[in-house]
């Protein structure tokens, strides 16, 4: 199997994992992640990263400021810029998110760990 056909499929198996009982959708919380990881990034290099439509990530996270769970700031540098940050509120649901997919995956061993850290330097460094 090449390496683009093996991508697909663990995109597929860890879309099929990570969205079994998710209320209000994988990319909700696939947004939330990201806030919670790159606070200092521009909205637009979160949506590079993400790989969605502007349109989408902007409903999306106008749905999420409403409901108290991110807000949106002005970049300090760059005024033209805005950034996000999690709310208490949305660091406990992707808390709650976080921990219910760690139970369904279970324990691993650590060759399965280091394989997931080599396959994301691999990914973050061409994305």
């Amino acid at each position: 199997m090449k390496t683009a056909q093996k991508i697909i499929e663990i995109e597929s198996l860890c879309e099929n994992i990570s969205k079994k009982n998710t209320e209000g959708g994988l990319l909700r919380f696939k947004v939330l992640y990201f806030v919670s990881q790159y606070e200092n990034l521009s909205v637009s290099m979160i949506i590079e990263k993400l790989g969605i439509k502007k349109s989408n990530f902007a409903l999306l996270t106008a749905q999420l400021e409403k409901e108290g769970s991110i807000v949106i700031h002005q970049a300090e540098i760059d005024k033209r810029c805005r950034t996000l940050s999690l709310t208490e509120k949305g660091k406990e649901e992707l808390d709650r998110y976080l921990n219910d997919l760690n139970d369904r995956l279970g324990a691993t061993d650590t060759n399965v760990d280091e394989a997931l850290d080599i396959i994301l330097k691999y990914l973050n460094k061409i994305v």
